[in-house]
């Protein structure tokens, strides 16, 4: 460790007792501290102000799960939770937009990478059910995406599978190795035992998000027997611990009343959870049916219900609606625009929905991977239409994926069976066709069409090269 670093590790620590002191009053002096620092970055400038803003507010309930954070949050977790995420939210953008001008593709901000195909679960609906459960990414494989991402600007790691706890060794190596980077792994919760939440703890830069469906009765029924219990005890020794968490929520024509009504919302924050990522069911699993699709009205009722939580301050509880959330970053965010998946057998998919590829990871580069034919069709198209609230080329736009599939000759990368690009299609395109009536409406009635929040200047560019050669359902 250089004399630079460990001067920033000790203001950090000292920063973090200073706020743990009184956090309403030093909150403020060291936003203000920073404001002077970083006078000249209008990036930098720009999140102080919003961060002050709402600090100030009064009744802000924002502001009391900042300052949960903050003071329930164990101190050693924090102090090495700063260097990533000042790597991950500030560094990375800077880095981001130098690569892009450099080498002209998407370059993410976070890589999602199926690290084993092994699993201890079946749960219905899930493609890793029926893998062959000896693939895997390598140790080495995982260190090579890390270290060519980092040159390029990538700083956060998510961990899906299979299992990734089936890998406690190296999830807990690798942080250790690079700790200025934030990963995050998907995970059943039921190999979260004391000895592996005591190492999460240690390491500080790795945080979880459980899968859960709702109940123990619609949780157990997808998922096994005894898993939801598993669940909340995982998230009980990580509370116990002071180490932050979040649960992954995956809505289904079955659970998404449930998950989306105030009273899971509350439960879910009662057991101490920070963060929730909502996630729509996609039938991409080899013979998967869409009979577990959400309707129209549901993927309604989850937008309506998650910017209620956010904006009327009803819910301390930082909400990801991985589609309804488009309007925030410009459209689909896959094919490298902010993120991609590599599977465990080192395909390079644009999207974890999407099971075709161009290029594999342990015989390419990270770079030859966002250069791939199918990752440049995905740049030239994105968005995939100017209703944010039809982001997908999946679930919302079926034919614009179709075209890519076939213009850019991707294969079929699922190990559990190959299917034609007709079959997807045919499985989304009803729903689809259904969504738009309901998104048109919304869009309208909230002004999406002529008010976009985009990406500003990370892919301004974009939009000159934009292709819409493709028909939404054919």
């Amino acid at each position: 460790m250089g004399l630079k670093d460990a001067a920033v590790n000790i203001a950090v620590k000292e920063g973090i007792k200073y706020l743990r002191k009184d956090f309403d009053n030093n909150s403020i002096a060291l936003i203000e501290k920073g404001k002077k620092k970083y006078a000249d970055n209008e990036l930098y400038l720009r999140a102080f102000n919003r961060l002050e803003e709402g600090l100030k507010r009064p009744g802000n309930k924002w502001a009391d799960f900042i300052k949960s954070l903050i003071v329930d949050t164990d101190p050693e977790v924090l102090e090495k939770l700063v260097k990533p995420i000042i790597s991950t939210f500030f560094k990375s953008y800077e880095k981001r937009v130098e690569s892009i001008e450099k080498y002209d593709c998407n370059v993410p901000w976070a890589i999602l990478m199926d690290i084993t195909t092994a699993c201890n679960l079946k749960c219905t609906g899930c493609w890793a059910s029926e893998y062959d459960k000896t693939k895997q990414l390598t140790y080495d494989d995982i260190c090579k995406i890390i270290r060519e991402g980092k040159e390029l600007g990538t700083y956060a790691y998510l961990y899906t599978g299979g299992e990734p706890l089936m890998r406690k060794k190296d999830l807990i190596r690798i942080c250790e190795e690079n700790p200025d980077c934030l990963f995050l792994s998907f995970t059943n919760g039921t190999l979260c035992d004391d000895a592996f939440a005591d190492d999460v703890r240690r390491v500080g830069n790795l945080l979880l998000a459980f899968s859960i469906e709702g109940s123990e009765e619609t949780t157990d029924a997808r998922r096994g027997k005894g898993t939801y219990k598993a669940v909340i005890d995982a998230m009980a020794r990580l509370k116990s611990r002071g180490v932050p968490f979040g649960t992954s929520l995956c809505c289904t024509k079955e659970n998404t009343d449930v998950i989306a009504s105030d009273e899971y919302a509350d439960f879910l924050v009662s057991q101490g959870v920070v963060f929730a990522w909502y996630f729509l069911y996609v039938p991409a699993a080899y013979g998967a049916g869409s009979e577990l699709m959400a309707d129209a009205r549901q993927r309604e009722l989850l937008y309506d219900q998650i910017r209620k939580w956010r904006f009327k301050e009803t819910k301390p509880l930082f909400t990801i609606d991985f589609f309804n959330d488009s309007e925030y970053v410009g459209g689909c965010i896959a094919g490298g625009k902010q993120y991609f998946h590599i599977s465990a057998n080192g395909d390079c998919e644009p999207c974890v929905f999407v099971h075709y590829s161009n290029v594999n990871i342990k015989e390419k580069s990270l770079l030859e991977a966002l250069r791939s034919p199918l990752f440049m069709a995905y740049r030239a198209r994105q968005p995939f239409s100017d209703n944010m609230l039809r982001p997908c080329p999946v679930m919302d736009n079926p034919g614009a994926l179709k075209k890519m599939l076939y213009d850019t000759n991707a294969k079929s990368t699922a190990l559990e069976g190959a299917e034609s690009y007709d079959v997807l299609f045919n499985k989304t395109v009803d729903v689809a066709k259904i969504w738009k009536e309901t998104a048109d409406r919304m869009a309208q009635e909230h002004g999406f069409l002529t008010k976009r929040l985009r990406s500003i200047d990370l892919y301004s560019d974009v939009e000159a090269k934009r292709l819409r050669d493709f028909k939404e359902f054919e």
